[in-house]
């Protein structure tokens, strides 16, 4: 899931990159959005880790909400490198 997620948002950004020198602002916030969205299911899958009673699909839990916001991380990472790339 979490790659597919990240593949996805990486093509719109190329999308958008395609686009005149104003496509520079919706890039980063749409990439933004992606991310802040990616970032707030994994708090929620903390959350959902905190009231696990087992402790070993609490760590999974807690390891796949770690890699959402290392993907989350990546999608903006890639977004300020479409940027730059843009000009």
């Amino acid at each position: 899931m979490k790659k597919i997620a990240f593949v996805v948002a990486a093509a719109g950004l190329m999308s958008l990159a395609a686009c005149n020198s104003p496509a520079q602002d919706a890039v980063e916030n749409n990439a933004d959005v992606v991310a802040d969205n990616m970032e707030m299911q994994a708090d929620n899958m903390d959350d959902m880790a905190d009231g696990m009673s087992n402790d070993m699909a609490a760590s999974s839990m807690e390891n796949a909400a770690d890699n959402m916001d290392a993907v989350a991380d990546n999608v903006r990472d890639n977004a300020d490198a479409v940027v730059d790339n843009m000009d």
